[in-house]
């Protein structure tokens, strides 16, 4: 019986994913771009990118986040929002038995909850895209985004053409080094060098102006949740700050000397509590990504 249960916990972990690694960087900065780059130098065999699950040139499954009509849209996509999205992707992995897998993303955080709702375990290694591309090469990038609208798939073309032509624009192709996947330069040794190709794309939502929520309907959300959560605690001062990484909020509070009274939770984890309902609330409602909540309780009332 010892024996049996050996060998189904061996087959168990060899159809398991036990290596996630995260490409971290702002939007628009060449993550995509250098997705194949960082996978092939760190020995990953598949790529997880705006709602995709990529290996080699394939799209093996879920949706492009860069085919939504709406910034909105695009985001709940690339989060896995969507339980059935989720599922289809975790299934996948396990049917194609990839062990090891690179998460994209616009920060930790995000890469953790992608990685979470996947059933994949935490990323043991964060790259951060500014680890490797040069600050030219980040300004580029930013700049193709910001004035021209465009996204990278790292996907052939011929792929990304079948699967999403509205949004397709063209193909690019380079070759780099096996030896060293990072360099990225001509070469005439073909058994030193790989030809990859990606797929320019302009999606919808970026030939639109970028949906934001309003600094108000973020502050009268956070206000109802602290009211649900505790009708003496006092909002005095909200700022929300917004980047290409998500919302931050900070939030000064007057509570009553007895607003936890009921519970024998210290106030440190009371007040974590608070935060995680506050972005729990805002990211399942609007399906925005906020990025931190700081709670600062500015005094206790005796009234």
């Amino acid at each position: 019986m010892h024996f049996l249960l050996k060998i189904l916990n061996e087959l168990f972990q060899s159809l398991t994913t036990d290596t996630v690694y995260a490409l971290v960087g702002e939007s628009g900065t060449g993550k995509s771009y250098n997705a194949k780059l960082v996978a092939e130098r760190f020995g990953l065999n598949a790529i997880i990118d705006d709602g995709l699950l990529i290996q080699d040139d394939k799209i093996l499954a879920g949706r492009s986040a860069k085919s939504e009509q709406t910034y909105m849209g695009a985001v709940r996509v690339a989060l896995f929002d969507s339980k059935e999205h989720r599922d289809e992707i975790a299934r996948k992995i396990k049917h194609y038995h990839i062990r090891r897998v690179l998460i994209i993303g616009t920060s930790e955080k995000m890469v953790t909850k992608i990685a979470t709702r996947l059933q994949l375990p935490p990323p043991s290694k964060y790259i951060h895209i500014e680890d490797i591309a040069t600050k030219e090469e980040i300004e580029l990038a930013v700049k193709s985004r910001q004035i021209e609208g465009k996204h990278v798939i790292p996907v052939a073309s011929i792929e990304v053409k079948r699967r999403y032509p509205k949004i397709f624009s063209n193909g690019i192709r380079f070759t780099f080094h096996r030896s060293n996947p990072l360099q990225v330069v001509p070469t005439d040794n073909k058994k030193d060098s790989k030809v990859v190709e990606k797929s320019i794309v302009q999606p919808e939502f970026s030939k639109k102006s970028r949906i934001a929520i309003s600094e108000a309907a973020l502050t009268q959300m956070s206000v109802n949740c602290i009211r649900e959560f505790d009708s003496g605690i006092r909002v005095k001062k909200m700022i929300v700050r917004a980047d290409s990484r998500g919302y931050r909020l900070v939030i000064t509070l007057d509570i009553p000397s007895d607003a936890f009274a009921s519970t024998d939770l210290p106030l440190t984890k009371r007040v974590d509590n608070l935060q995680k309902k506050i972005i729990d609330r805002i990211e399942s409602s609007t399906g925005i990504f906020i990025e931190e909540v700081n709670i600062i309780i500015d005094k206790v009332t005796t009234e």
